[in-house]
């Protein structure tokens, strides 16, 4: 009975990352648009996006060698097995033992690699343009998601993500520390930087002198882009139920139980929706910061971790 139900929340998990990405992104592009003025397209107009490019016929330009072809694959297996490690509707399943903080980041950090690397193998100027600021980026925003949910490892004495959050559901208080309000405010900026939000970069421009994400991808066509773009809205949609499951915990299942796995989802749902309609409204009021300015606005965010893991320290360490 155990065992079936922790399987079962790790195939749901998975399937509501992969299922739901694109409608958080519908969602998010609705509520900007709303803020705009404008009408928008509509909730599930990300799925019909991928429906027709994957009817189209899939481009490889010439020269380009097994990078190319096996980042867009490799960037949705990596974030769907961190989607079955990170505790989205339970903290109970049978991966919970592996689910450490090292490896998801770990994860991120392969996917990441694997775009970078298909940017290079295109030779364009463009694609090594935009491999070299994402690496950049990524140098400065690993570090900050490794210390800002470390500071939280501190009280609970484990890296382990849901002993994490299972220890935080029996302390509600510990999210109004300082350490707390540093690790969430530093986890946030990095999470704006992981999926490419703005002020960091905007997932709707195509100027070459700003854009990182999207000039790494400019080569990708057909069943290939569909793949990439999948990718980068399971990684919002995981970043963000990450963040609500380390800040918000409150619904997640502690046990074997399947009425709490059943009402799991709807909450889950809600907080992830939630942070998307925050996030889009932000982006109506932000403004993209020059490139130059991004390592700038990322080491503060760097600073802010070092100093929630220090004060983390100080209040539970030392005792």
């Amino acid at each position: 009975m155990r065992n079936a139900l922790g399987y079962a929340a790790v195939v749901g998990q998975v399937v509501a990352v992969v299922a739901g990405a694109p409608l958080l992104t519908g969602w998010m592009r609705l509520v900007r648009a709303r803020l705009e003025g404008r009408a928008g397209a509509g909730v599930l107009q990300p799925w019909r996006d991928a429906r027709k490019l994957l009817r189209k016929e899939p481009v490889t330009p010439v020269g380009t060698g097994p990078a190319f072809r096996v980042a867009p694959a490799l960037l949705v297996a990596t974030t769907a097995v961190a989607a079955a490690l990170v505790p989205l509707l339970t903290t109970a399943t049978p991966v919970s033992g592996h689910a450490d903080l090292i490896v998801v980041v770990a994860l991120f950090a392969l996917g990441t690699l694997a775009l970078a690397l298909a940017g290079l193998d295109t030779g364009t100027a463009f694609g090594g343009m935009g491999a070299s600021r994402e690496m950049t980026v990524a140098a400065l925003v690993e570090p900050t998601i490794l210390l800002s949910v470390f500071a939280l490892s501190i009280p609970a004495g484990t890296t382990n993500i849901p002993a994490i959050v299972a220890d935080a559901l029996g302390q509600p208080a510990r999210f109004a520390s300082p350490a707390g309000l540093l690790a969430v405010a530093a986890l946030a900026v990095a999470v704006l930087a992981e999926t490419g939000r703005i002020p960091v970069d905007n997932p709707s421009t195509h100027l070459e002198l700003t854009m990182i994400h999207e000039a790494m991808v400019l080569e990708y066509a057909g069943p290939d882009l569909a793949l990439v773009e999948l990718g980068a809205q399971m990684r919002l949609a995981l970043l963000l139920g990450l963040l609500s499951s380390l800040f918000v915990p409150w619904g997640i299942a502690t046990g074997a139980s399947w009425a709490a796995l059943a009402a799991a989802p709807v909450l889950c749902a809600v907080k992830v929706a939630v942070l998307g309609a925050l996030l889009a409204a932000a982006e109506v009021c932000w403004a993209k910061v020059r490139l130059f300015r991004v390592p700038e606005l990322l080491a503060g965010s760097f600073l802010l971790a070092l100093l929630s893991v220090s004060a983390s320290y100080f209040l539970n360490g030392a005792s």
